[in-house]
């Protein structure tokens, strides 16, 4: 079968649809298209999908639209290179599956009540002013709907009331657990020292930020979580969230900044882990 044989071919079949049944599917298809395109757009790995595409696309009008017995050969390399690259589309698109699962994991029901908000902001906000007046580096993670678990595994699970002096004595310069992060669920201090997946440096706003602001960063790229960040350095507090780091809050506004961020439903997050809320990361070490 000739080329000119197989576009006809498609041509008569298409004329075949019912127009009704077409637009649905065009609109179908539209929407999934959209859908994807937005949620690579601006990803590292919108580049390699553009590659893939060309490839795809070039091997199809070859192969099967222009293809006859003459290439039969070029025929089988393509549909081993299909294997391949279905393969190679899970591995580079892997952070974005997974921040896309971590979405349709969260429920769409969460609402932090103004009393719960207001407490929990009023027992952090004080030993934050604290950690900043005294130059001592602090992260806190206030965790939402997106469980925590596998990260407490790696800690020391406390289970303790929440207050401002109980923060203050972990983070005390010296003490065991002042370096790494605390996790805050509900009304408790759940855990601390608490290790925090690191951001790339090339994700983070300025090349300044150390250490803690990377992992403050690198953990709400994955989850919904609020990070509240204390430099050790200049004193500056900042909130990350959905992988967006926020410029630094005036102390006296803080706690009221933190309890309308915990008032609100979570920022919509995109594949490459930022949300809409932030201007735009601690673990061990620097900030």
């Amino acid at each position: 079968m000739t080329a000119f044989d197989r576009l006809t071919d498609m041509l008569n079949r298409l004329g075949s649809y019912g127009p009704f049944e077409v637009a649905i599917e065009l609109i179908a298809i539209w929407i999934v298209v959209f859908a994807v395109i937005r949620f690579i757009q601006g990803t590292r790995a919108a580049r390699a999908l553009k590659g893939l595409i060309v490839i795809l696309v070039l091997g199809t009008v070859l192969v099967r639209v222009l293809g006859d017995d003459s290439f039969q050969r070029l025929g089988y390399l393509y549909d081993r290179l299909l294997a391949v690259i279905a393969v190679t589309l899970v591995v580079i698109f892997q952070p974005e599956l997974r921040r896309g699962l971590i979405r349709l994991g969260e429920t769409r029901l969460f609402r932090n009540t103004a009393e719960g908000s207001s407490a929990t902001a009023r027992a952090i906000a004080p030993a934050c002013l604290y950690f900043s007046k005294s130059r001592f580096g602090a992260i806190i993670v206030i965790e939402r709907t997106t469980g925590l678990k596998t990260l407490v595994d790696g800690g020391t699970v406390l289970d303790a009331e929440l207050s401002a002096s109980l923060l203050q004595t972990i983070f005390y310069p010296g003490t065991a657990l002042h370096d790494l992060a605390v996790v805050i669920k509900g009304s408790t201090v759940h855990a601390a020292g608490v290790q925090l997946p690191m951001a790339d440096p090339s994700d983070m706003a300025e090349a300044r930020f150390g250490s803690r602001h990377r992992a403050a960063v690198g953990l709400t790229k994955e989850s919904d979580a609020l990070v509240v960040v204390v430099s050790e350095e200049t004193g500056e507090i900042r909130l990350a969230e959905r992988g967006e780091l926020s410029t630094p809050i005036a102390p006296e506004r803080f706690e009221a900044e933190l309890t309308d961020r915990l008032g609100r439903a979570p920022e919509p997050i995109d594949a490459d882990g930022h949300g809409d809320g932030f201007e735009g990361g601690g673990g061990k070490g620097g900030d």
